[in-house]
């Protein structure tokens, strides 16, 4: 089975229609932005989609391990779970914007794995002790109490609530291998370029054996750009726009791991040093501090072109061992307009959907 869903964008405002449009459109999942700087909140606004729809499946992209705390994100998805009959999932990363516009770095390693092992064990309704974390308020000890609690737990999680998944956004090898043995899901975040997506999943794959897991116990998916256009040219500068954002977290903490070849090197580079975080969540990287992305980079790192070249190369990440697609476009060209339906979800959805069945389009 093949999913596609629709990456989040840094919406401020949510409506029922909207969402019932998006369901009847075809697609499986939607996410919602976390970064309180930059969007609306993502569990009000989920909360209103999970009203409006029936089997549309929704999801943070992506919440982080500091914003909120642990026992906090695990209620906001245990009560989605529990609005929607059972189709939340649970995105989430090391912190980008939302921390950024914070002051903060992305969280630390250890901090992240914690933070998913603590989850994974609240969704399921067991307790996480309290530990000696920062955090600005006194410790509960300081209290004079009879009793005092010594452990979070979501004790009103009913006890036949399907778990929420955690569905981890993962760039580099440290966090694959970190997220491949605790989550349900990995979605990678390594452009479309098939080498680099081999070497995430061997990676994820490597990480699951060397804990004695059966390496189909997670599903893989992709956060992938596609601009699907008859016309290349046409949409050479939107899609050029659209790389950066989501390259940049190939090198937020340094250079890129994994494989690379022609230009990737220089354009990685150039990402690393000019990425300007003030512009965050628009389109208008198309120039670097003054260096502009190669087209050759961009059509290789996004999937630009008509439909059967954007079905060509889904297919291709999906032989590798892709099952999610989530799309950031979202997948078709801004400039075609909201009238009917684009040539991603005419077109390219039904025809991937219809080749991985073995059946007609």
């Amino acid at each position: 089975m093949i999913e596609f869903w629709r990456a989040g964008g840094s919406e401020t405002k949510t409506s029922m229609e909207a969402a019932r449009s998006v369901e009847a459109e075809g697609w499986d999942g939607q996410m919602f932005m976390d970064s309180q700087s930059l969007c609306a909140d993502p569990y009000v606004r989920m909360g209103v989609w999970a009203v409006a729809t029936e089997r549309l499946q929704l999801s943070t992209g992506v919440t982080n391990p500091l914003t909120r705390h642990p026992a906090v994100t695990a209620a906001a998805a245990a009560t989605l779970q529990s609005i929607s009959g059972g189709r939340a999932v649970l995105g989430i990363g090391r912190g980008d914007s939302a921390l950024a516009y914070l002051g903060h770095a992305p969280a630390g390693l250890a901090v992240f794995r914690r933070t998913l092992s603590d989850l994974q064990t609240l969704l399921s309704g067991g307790e996480v002790a309290f530990g000696a974390d920062d955090c600005v308020a006194s410790s509960l000890d300081t209290l004079s109490l009879g009793g005092r609690p010594t452990a979070c737990r979501l004790k009103w999680l009913p006890p036949d609530s399907p778990k929420v998944p955690l569905d981890v956004a993962a760039t580099g090898p440290k966090v694959i291998e970190i997220c491949a043995p605790i989550a349900e899901r990995v979605t990678f975040s390594v452009g479309a370029i098939p080498e680099r997506m081999s070497w995430a999943l061997d990676l994820a794959r490597a990480a699951r054996r060397n804990h004695g897991l059966a390496e189909d116990g997670v599903r893989y998916g992709a956060q992938i750009i596609v601009v699907c256009h008859a016309d290349r040219e046409a949409v050479r500068a939107v899609a050029t726009s659209m790389v950066a954002p989501l390259a940049r977290f190939q090198v937020i903490q340094g250079e890129a791991a994994g494989p690379e070849s022609g230009s990737d090197h220089e354009n990685f580079a150039a990402i690393r040093t000019g990425y300007d975080m003030t512009r965050h969540g628009g389109l208008s990287h198309d120039k670097i501090k003054g260096t502009t992305l190669s087209w050759e980079f961009v059509q290789r790192f996004a999937i630009v072109g008509p439909p059967d070249h954007c079905i060509e190369r889904l297919l291709q990440l999906a032989s590798l061992g892709i099952r999610r697609f989530v799309i950031v476009g979202p997948g078709y060209h801004p400039e075609s307009g909201p009238a009917g339906r684009s040539l991603f979800v005419r077109e390219v959805m039904p025809a991937v959907r219809a080749q991985l069945l073995g059946t007609p389009a």
